[in-house]
């Protein structure tokens, strides 16, 4: 496996969970003071669409590296989950960071 799946994987995991974190602060605003809807909305939309990249480049390292349905479930719920994205991607990474070490350690086939 290529690193560059496993560093867009990494980029787009942490990405996401700052836009959680971030719209998570913005629910708040919204909802427990009346403020900033327009920023909430803003906020939402994006994180919606840096979701949806972060579940491209999830499944695409997962099905590089031939996880089972379940854990690759869980490495996708885990961008909607505050916090969670920050810990399970430094487990994926553990445990990914093999396989691309071992790729690389080939040679190439002509």
């Amino acid at each position: 496996m290529k690193s560059s799946v496993l560093t867009r994987y990494r980029v787009m995991a942490y990405v996401t969970a700052v836009m959680l974190l971030v719209l998570c602060g913005c629910m708040v605003a919204k909802y427990g003071f009346d403020t900033g809807e327009d920023v909430t909305f803003a906020v939402s939309q994006l994180h919606g669409v840096l979701y949806i990249l972060y579940l491209i480049f999830a499944f695409d390292l997962g099905s590089k590296a031939k996880w089972p349905f379940g854990k690759l479930l869980w490495v996708l719920l885990s961008g909607t989950i505050p916090f969670a994205a920050f810990f399970v991607e430094r487990k994926i990474v553990a445990e990914t960071l093999p396989l691309v070490r071992n790729t690389a350690a080939e040679p190439v086939k002509a």
